[in-house]
């Protein structure tokens, strides 16, 4: 049986951090920025982690279970 390969979408959008939990980016700050508020702005440069529901989902693309 050949070895799973892991999704290439996710691997360049999300990052495992030291203790196991992935992290990732915010959306909606590539263009268009001048309608948007400097708070929201700022606030969407912050990385996040993923949420709990979406775990699962996420470890199964970067072939971690």
């Amino acid at each position: 049986m050949p070895k799973m390969k892991t999704k290439s979408s996710a691997k360049k959008r999300f990052t495992i951090t030291g203790s196991g939990k992935i992290k990732r980016k915010h959306a909606f700050k590539s263009h268009i920025l001048t309608k948007k508020a400097k708070k929201r702005k700022r606030n969407l440069t912050h990385s996040g982690l993923v949420h709990k529901a979406d775990l699962s989902n996420i470890k199964l693309q970067l072939c971690m279970k």
